[in-house]
């Protein structure tokens, strides 16, 4: 039994890094992201449009895609299903829904996809190896209808 709990809190702990990862994400939290990732992460995100090899370009590409106040989002996990592999290895499957709006250009991206990860666990924390998906489908809105009214927001935006 007590395999079983500390397999049920290894799992825990990647639900959580998936979680942090989106919220870094959705926040412009650069420095929250670089900590979910390892060193050596590997991406073929968008079925590889936005592919990336090791830390600093991940987190570089994804700042220059998406680090603008006028850029809103919305990334969601769902359905994890994660199996540890070994001891420090493990690989999980999520269906994502995201929601895109570029107040500045005038866009909007709705969208789900599966991504497929690996993870590691280094110095006693679970960093993401490799991080990729696949869309099931996006829609995209554009212009921006003009009765869309972005309320309020994490940056800023005016109300």
């Amino acid at each position: 039994m007590a395999d079983a709990v500390e397999t049920l809190l290894e799992i825990e702990q990647i639900k959580q890094l998936k979680y942090r990862y989106f919220r870094a994400i959705d926040c412009h939290d650069w420095a929250l992201f670089e900590t979910c990732i390892a060193e050596d992460v590997t991406t073929a995100l968008d079925s590889g449009k936005y592919a990336f090899s090791g830390r600093a370009s991940f987190v570089e590409g994804l700042r220059g895609l998406m680090d603008r106040p006028t850029l809103l989002s919305k990334h969601q996990g769902h359905h994890p299903e994660i199996e540890l592999v070994a001891p420090d290895r493990a690989r999980g499957s999520w269906y994502l829904e995201d929601h895109v709006i570029d107040t500045e250009n005038g866009w909007m991206v709705h969208g789900t996809a599966f991504y497929q990860d690996e993870y590691v666990k280094r110095v006693g924390a679970w960093q993401i190896f490799s991080t990729g998906y696949r869309r099931v489908f996006e829609t995209v809105t554009a212009p921006i209808p003009e009765q869309f009214k972005v309320i309020s927001c994490w940056f800023g935006l005016p109300e």
